[in-house]
Formats: C-alpha cells, sequence, structure tokens
C-alpha cells in the first residue's frame, strides 16, 4: 500500500477556520456561531481561496452539527454540500472538525444526554455516507479535555455541570460518542480514512510541588490526557485517575472501552504559548478556568517542543501541530509563525515524528466572551490570523496583512525542500 498523507517524509503545512458552535441561550448568554459571527457561511467559496492562495495544503474546517441536524431525524447538508465542494475545488486536504464544540439545540442535557454518544455517531456514520469517498482525513471531537472543563467542571458551557463528578460524566460521555464517531467513520471510508486526535496542551509549573497544590497539580496532569486515555484503551486499574471516574463509569464500561480502543493515526496538539503553561503560586489559591483563572506563563517553543514530545510518547503516533499562532500585533505573531516552525524542522531533523504545522486561524475570530455579553462583535474581535475581519458597507472583508506573506513564504520554502525519514 502507498504511503498515506502524513507518511510522506514531508512537513505539512495547513491553516484552520475557528468553528466555534455553541448554540444554546438563556438569560445573559446568547448563540455563539463563529461562522455566522465572520460572515463564512457567505463567504466560503471565497475563505478557501485565501486558504490556497497562501499556499495552505491542510484546511481544519468544522461542521455546524446544529444546523445539519435542526430537528431529531431531519437533515439538511444544503450548505455543507456547496461547501465541501468549494473547499475541494480549491485545491485543499480537508482536515473535517467532526465536532468542534456544541450540540443540536434539541438535545437536551447536551453532551450529558444518555443518547448522546448514539447521536454524534450518526452524525459521523451520515457524514462519511454522504462525503467519504471525497473527504478522508478527521478529527471525531476537538479538544476533549477543553469541552469536559468548560461543560463539565467550570459550569461554563451547557450543560453547566461543575465540580469533579460533572467532569468525569462529561468525559466520560464524550468518550462514548468519541469511540463510536471513529467507528463509524472507518465503516464508511474505509482504510482510507485517517484519524487525527487533537487536544489542547496544557501543562502547569511554578509552586506546584507546594503542599497546598501538589494533589491539584497532579491530578491536572493526568485529567489533561483522560478523554484520549479512555479512548485509547489506557485506563485500566492501574490508571491514576480510574477512581476519578468511577462514578460515571461501571466496570463493565471501562472493560467495552479497552476492547473498543481506537488509536490516533496522527495526534494533533494545540498550544498557545501565551495560554498553554498555567502558573501555581506557594500560598495563592486558585480553582482555575474562567471564574478564578491561574495566571499564565509564555514558555514559547520550549513549552511547544514538550507538549509535542510528551503525545508523541504517550500515544506512539506521529504528532501535528494542530493549532497554535498569538493574539497580538502583526509582528509578534510573525515572531512566533517564523519561531515555532523553525522548531518543529529542527526537531524532524532531529528524527522527532512532526508531521504537520496548522497556523489558527486564516483570519480573525471573535472571542467566545461575545457568548457572556450585550456589547458588539466588534469589541470582542482576537487580532490572531493571516487576514484581518474589516467592516464595511459589504460586511466583514478579509484583508491580508504581512503575516498572510509570510506564510506564503515559508509555504514556497518547505515545499522545495526534501522529503526526510522520520525516526519515531
Amino acid at each position: 500500500m502507498a504511503p498515506r498523507w502524513f507518511e510522506d517524509g514531508r512537513l505539512h503545512l495547513g491553516l484552520g477556520i475557528e468553528d466555534t458552535f455553541v448554540p444554546q441561550e438563556r438569560p445573559g448568554e446568547r448563540a455563539i456561531d463563529e461562522y455566522a459571527l465572520t460572515e463564512h457561511y457567505e463567504r466560503c467559496r471565497d475563505d478557501f481561496a485565501l486558504a490556497a492562495g497562501v499556499g495552505a495544503e491542510v484546511l481544519r474546517w468544522g461542521v455546524p452539527w446544529y444546523r445539519v441536524a435542526p430537528e431529531p431525524g431531519r437533515w439538511d447538508w444544503d450548505w455543507t454540500d456547496r461547501a465541501v465542494d468549494a473547499l475541494l475545488e480549491a485545491g485543499l486536504r480537508p482536515l473535517i472538525d467532526l465536532l468542534h464544540y456544541g450540540t443540536p439545540l434539541w438535545l437536551d442535557r447536551q453532551f450529558a444526554a444518555p443518547d448522546y454518544p448514539q447521536h454524534v455517531a450518526e452524525f459521523a456514520d451520515r457524514f462519511g455516507a454522504r462525503y467519504g469517498d471525497r473527504v478522508l482525513d478527521y478529527t471525531p471531537v476537538n479538544e476533549p479535555v477543553i469541552h469536559a472543563l468548560f461543560s463539565g467542571e467550570y459550569g461554563y458551557w451547557p450543560p453547566y455541570l461543575t465540580g469533579a463528578a460533572g467532569f468525569a460524566a462529561i468525559a466520560a460521555n464524550l468518550a462514548r460518542g468519541f469511540v463510536l464517531s471513529q467507528e463509524a467513520l472507518a465503516a464508511r471510508v474505509g482504510d482510507r480514512a485517517t484519524f487525527v486526535h487533537v487536544d489542547a496542551a496544557m501543562s502547569f509549573v511554578g509552586d506546584d510541588d507546594a503542599p497546598e497544590h501538589h494533589d491539584e497539580a497532579q491530578r491536572l496532569r493526568h485529567q489533561v490526557h483522560l478523554v484520549e486515555d479512555l479512548v485509547t484503551g489506557r485506563v485500566d486499574a492501574a490508571h491514576p485517575l480510574r477512581q476519578r471516574l468511577a462514578g460515571a463509569l461501571t466496570d463493565d464500561e471501562f472493560d467495552w472501552f479497552r476492547s473498543h480502543a481506537i488509536r490516533p493515526d496522527v495526534m494533533g496538539v494545540n498550544y498557545y504559548p501565551r495560554h498553554s503553561t498555567e502558573l501555581f503560586e506557594r500560598g495563592i489559591h486558585h480553582g482555575g478556568g474562567f471564574a478564578d483563572p491561574r495566571p499564565s506563563v509564555d514558555r514559547g517553543t520550549d513549552g511547544l517542543r514538550e507538549a509535542l514530545h510528551a503525545f508523541a510518547a504517550r500515544y506512539d503516533a506521529p504528532v501535528m501541530v494542530t493549532e497554535t499562532c498569538v493574539t497580538g500585533t502583526v509582528a509578534a505573531r510573525i515572531a512566533w509563525l517564523d519561531d515555532s516552525l523553525a522548531l518543529v524542522e529542527r526537531m524532524r531533523t532531529e528524527g522527532a515524528p512532526v508531521v504537520g504545522y496548522v497556523w489558527w486561524p486564516l483570519f480573525d475570530m471573535y472571542e467566545w466572551t461575545w457568548r457572556h455579553s450585550d456589547r458588539p462583535r466588534a469589541e470582542h474581535l482576537l487580532t490572531m490570523g493571516l487576514h484581518d475581519l474589516v467592516e464595511s458597507p459589504d460586511g466583514l472583508l478579509r484583508v491580508p496583512n504581512p503575516v498572510a506573506e509570510r506564510y506564503r513564504h515559508h509555504a514556497e520554502r518547505l515545499s522545495s525542500l526534501p522529503d526526510i525519514s522520520l525516526r519515531g
């Protein structure tokens, strides 16, 4: 069999389009749909052309499940059909975020619903049946640890569970759906399917060995990997968080995960240098999360190197930077693009199995705090992209900034480099 794309020795360069969908509303919280906020629904064809125009090969792109499935048993693929056609016509390789964030409006209790796993698996199955002859690369669940934190521990997103029990409940149900979704896609797409599991790189430094922080720091370090550990069959009797899941999973369900273990073809790592490392401070008790955040520490490329090595070793798989950027000035973005890509190239020459790099996002996005605000979207703009979002009478314009030209430069440079054989 010919090598698959991630086995060909090249570094595959990509981009992403922010695709968070949390459509549920309640007093003080409005629905958030990044495609609507950024007008991607209307401009998707032009957006795909922008990605191809700066030399991207791969596009991480998500499907708005809540719009595809507006009612139980009713499926509306009209916009997705046109978008997938346009994406492929642009010459991009889609890496589908089947579930980035968010569930349909009719699914009571969202990720905590007892039948959530069956519903998300049906979504996966129907997507695979419709597009699997042309679309081969999938992320069943983006950042499941963030899902479990926001929806299960912090009470920030639906279904607003909190604490250790909430985290365990969401993590367990997400994992069930994760396994069933990958199984459904594999059955539809066949041996050509590639599964890129993606999770957030989260690390903890500082006075984490202080008595008041030691247990919490240890829990958090293991918790970062908990959903991926479940789906890959790593949660056995000796797993350090097995007991934390005991209220959410029976012994038979633990056995089910081990007998239905799935694996990533590529392990994706989302790393943001200014946010991915949290600081423990002696004598200061922080709960973490949005209500009581620990301060973050910018560990730059050292943190990225550590995360890539850790994920590759833990899951015995090639790794890919699936999201990275800094929110800031054009100069800061260019500096991080240069530095992070240089690190990835060094690691590859050292034999690290790094197969891809995705700058996130293609164009600016709007901060998730927009959901909890009544201010206009312009006040929530995050300057992250290769293209600025600029308000105009004709809607949101995509205006290329110097980061786009720098990205194009790297794409052209990397395309001329010889392939290398990666050692594990």
